[in-house]
């Protein structure tokens, strides 16, 4: 469930049926709840010591305590509840609607981050037997849901149930949190003193453990107690035991106790961060930047995921890292690991190349080859150390890219381009992209992001390969082989923000918002268009972060070049989040382009002909200045591009003129100009929908709309610069991106191809494509003259002894043309191959739709 953090409860409740030997006692594991008096002091406080499931009891919350994302509310808050099976598994009978206020699940106000609510199980859940649930899952939402109190560890609070007739043990003190498993409120120090006490629901054998030592024990009772005095630091598992009626019943409960870290400076050839693989010493050495820590272990395969003292972090003078190695390690498996911060933070590694998600990864179908089983004994998501993987053989060692001029760059996301949504199958569609003619692929992000079927825009793992789409060597494959074909591949790498479900966030996080401490990110959002949590990309931190991914992109997959989301949300220089007034956010930003350029001078220290393209979308002269310095800016035609399309120019709504770059202050075209993207309504979509008329020249029909694409692609491809096609534009996809939801999956209609006017379509593509790249004046020919505002449109390209017209009536009646003295004289029409002869002629009829492609020699094709 979405709003629902789900656990796997791996021994709660129990029934472990031993010998039958007279000597041997069946065994109940019983996880209870973390049950504190009304008076007490955690999160969840109860006013009975059990919940049973036929009796009315209280929840009283202090939402100072857990993640305190509803700290001091004084608003209606509303509970969130479902049922969990014994044996384990996901919410069941969830007996709350999200998105409704309903009195029935109403809390009771008692006073600012104090509530109240008293029910009765089996009447709340409306079910007569409850003994096939052993836990109670809930949350508290404010009224839109946009504010939920868990767990400090932002895990669902889970309360186990009790029936009539079951026997139960549990703590009374120290002070629990209802997480899975249960753990401890606060943290310990090596020599404090902690006051047990355990309850039970009836009379019988009672004991205390610590990590399997017996600490105390009572033949007959109904509680107990003990001091204990900790010595050790790491975890320790606490154990209560009831005997009775032949049958032993266990309630555990986790703390953690540390102590003063070995202050140690990292090792000369260990990482700052990630792993550091030794194969010959077989060893492995784990670091983590985690500034204003007070303690970090290393748990995995190799402990059991067990805070051990020996798998404590050494922090490094400065205080800002931590590492250890680990030795003997069984190098013939994959392993699995995460890190245990401050005794309470169980986060996978933020450099993890591979990760395991218990929430999602189960309906990908992976095999056990593929990826290790998700282990029992972690908690959320883990890494996974590939010890055994062998290099990947390249065939294409040396690529030469195309130049940065002649890039025709195909905007593709694998999960809508091919039907099983796998990069091996994408390495099958690579003759179709050929036979376009493209030279580049932009792979929408393939970063690990929060789910499975999404655009990649929200991304927690910015190293980690997304397992939906495939695993390393298969994208290792399809680099390569459209290498082997002369294809550049760049990748769209998501860097202004980052989602809750990544380490980064989650190190530093309070009342449902990243801290003031955190070292990468914003509190608050600098600038509009924000999702996520906002990169603070002044920061050395953030800064660093960056750039150790970008290298790792180039390095490990030969990526040629990065698209970078929302570059203009780079800044520090606060615009405010209005969606309505960019003025501030657009004006130019020294800082901005200080970072830009950091980043660009790293990258080109490792590739000095990689690509950098940016969503900038910001003002001219910030652009201008991003542009000399040898990056490309996105160029957003969609709006201009869809109102020519449609037959709508009046009052300059369809002016072409910022295909130039002398509309953009610059002398060079260095920006990529698009007419559909990811982002933007279907051009085709708008034609059918929306699309002017004159007479029986109608744009709605099909076919005068799909020659209107045509038309379209002549004036974007054969401007000078490089361009980008969004995936399915050759052939008119009409599907809307608002079609089950706008980020949602879209229909596959590859049979398009089937009709002759979409074969018409993409053939024009191909032909373009192929003037474009095999032509050098499309690359940054010299604009001698130009019209792109009004219905008819043109422009004339000079270089070198060479000149290329382009024309088009973009209006819906037929145009008697004055033709200017640019486009008079001698032609070739690169479409039919004939000659022209427009020598003293003075106008030229134009129908509606018709486009020409003329130049003084033939193109090269």
């Amino acid at each position: 469930m979405g709003k629902h953090i789900s656990r796997l409860i791996g021994y709660l409740w129990v029934i472990v049926l031993l010998s039958s030997c007279a000597n041997k006692k069946d065994i109940v594991d019983v996880e209870q709840p973390p049950v504190i008096e009304q008076q007490g002091s955690g999160l969840l406080n109860l006013s009975a010591p059990f919940i049973y499931w036929d009796q009315e009891i209280t929840f009283q919350f202090d939402l100072s305590k857990g993640n305190a994302a509803l700290k001091g509310s004084t608003t209606d808050l509303y509970l969130h509840a479902g049922l969990i099976p014994v044996n384990g598994g996901s919410w069941q009978h969830v007996a709350t609607d999200w998105s409704k206020n309903d009195n029935a699940y109403k809390l009771k106000f008692i006073s600012a981050g104090l509530y109240s609510f008293t029910f009765t199980p089996s009447k709340f859940f409306n079910l007569t037997n409850g003994g096939e649930f052993g836990q109670m899952a809930l949350l508290v939402r404010n009224g839109d849901g946009s504010l939920v109190q868990r767990n400090k560890n932002n895990s669902d609070l889970f309360l186990p149930l009790v029936t009539s007739n079951t026997q139960a043990i549990r703590f009374v003190s120290p002070t629990l949190q209802p997480t899975d498993p249960i753990t401890l409120e606060q943290m310990y120090t090596v020599g404090d003193n902690l006051k047990l006490k355990v309850q039970a629901t009836q009379s019988g054998k009672i004991s205390i453990w610590d990590n399997g030592l017996l600490l105390a024990e009572s033949s007959a009772g109904l509680s107990l107690e003990k001091s204990l005095s900790l010595q050790s630091n790491g975890l320790h598992e606490l154990e209560a035991r009831l005997e009775a009626g032949g049958k032993i019943y266990f309630s555990k409960a986790q703390l953690f106790v540390q102590s003063k870290p070995t202050i140690a400076a990292l090792p000369i050839g260990v990482n700052a961060n990630g792993t550091t693989i030794n194969r010959e010493k077989g060893e492995v050495s784990f670091a983590l930047t985690a500034p204003l820590k007070t303690s970090v272990y290393v748990l995995g395969d190799f402990n059991n995921y067990k805070a051990l003292p020996a798998y404590a972090m050494s922090q490094t003078p400065d205080g800002k890292t931590w590492w250890v190695t680990v030795s003997n390690l069984d190098f013939s498996k994959k392993q699995t690991y995460q890190f245990l911060v401050d005794g309470q933070l169980n986060i996978a590694d933020p450099y993890a190349e591979l990760i395991l998600d218990p929430q999602n990864d189960a309906v990908l179908g992976l095999t056990a080859a593929a990826v290790p089983a998700y282990p029992a004994a972690a908690q959320g998501v883990v890494g996974v150390l590939d010890l055994p993987a062998k290099s990947y053989s390249w065939k294409t060692t040396l690529f030469n890219k195309p130049a940065q001029g002649d890039l025709v760059i195909y905007e593709l996301l694998v999960r809508d381009f091919v039907k099983q949504h796998q990069y091996t199958t994408l390495k099958d569609s690579l003759p179709y992209l050929k036979r376009l003619g493209i030279n580049a692929v932009e792979l929408m992000p393939v970063q690990e992001s929060e789910g499975n079927s999404t655009w990649g825009y929200n991304p927690s793992f910015h190293r980690a390969l997304d397992k939906y789409y495939g695993l390393k060597n298969d994208l290792k494959a399809y680099v390569d082989a459209c290498h082997e074909n002369g294809i550049a591949v760049i990748l769209d790498v998501v860097f202004n923000h980052a989602f809750g479900q990544s380490p980064l966030v989650q190190l530093y996080f309070e009342q449902g918002n990243v801290a003031g401490n955190s070292p990468w990110f914003n509190t608050v959002a600098k600038h509009p268009f924000n999702v996520g949590f906002d990169f603070n990309h002044e920061s050395s931190y953030t800064q660093t972060f960056v750039k150790d991914v970008l290298t790792y992109w180039m390095q490990e997959y030969k990526i040629d070049g990065f698209r970078f989301d929302l570059s203009k949300g780079f800044t520090q220089k606060n615009s405010g989040t209005s969606e309505s007034d960019l003025s501030a956010w657009n004006a130019y930003d020294a800082s901005r382009v200080a970072i830009l350029k950091q980043y660009q001078q790293h990258i080109r220290s490792i590739d000095p002909s990689c690509y950098i393209i940016l969503e900038h979308l910001g003002g001219d002269q910030e652009e201008a200045e991003l542009a000399q310095s040898g990056m490309l800016l996105w160029n957003n035609m969609n709006g201009v591009f869809n109102e020519a399309a449609m037959g709508w120019n009046a009052n300059n709504g369809s002016d072409l003129g910022r295909l130039f770059p002398s509309s953009h202050g610059m002398t060079q075209p260095s920006f990529v100009s698009y007419m559909e993207s990811h982002d933007e309504q279907r051009l085709l979509f708008k034609c059918l929908n929306y699309g002017n008329s004159s007479g029986s020249y109608n744009i709605k029909n099909l076919s005068t709309a799909l020659k209107r694409m045509e038309q379209a692609a002549v004036f974007l491809l054969a401007s000078p610069g490089p361009k980008m096609i969004w995936q399915f534009g050759e052939y008119g996809y009409d599907v809307s991106i608002d079609e089950n939801g706008r980020t949602g999956e879209k229909p596959l209609l590859w049979s398009y191809l089937q009709q002759d006017d979409r074969k018409k379509l993409f053939e024009t593509y191909a032909k373009l494509t192929r003037f474009k790249t095999k032509n050098s004046i499309f690359q940054n020919g010299t604009i001698i003259t130009s019209a792109m505002k009004d219905a008819v449109k043109y422009f004339v390209l000079e270089k070198e002894g060479q000149q290329v017209g382009v024309l088009g009536n973009f209006g819906v009646e037929s145009v008697d043309f004055d033709l200017p003295a640019a486009l008079q004289g001698q032609w070739v029409d690169n479409f039919t191959g004939k000659e022209l002869n427009w020598s003293g002629q003075s106008k030229l009829s134009l129908l509606p739709g018709q486009y020409q492609l003329i130049s003084k020699t033939k193109l090269n094709k």
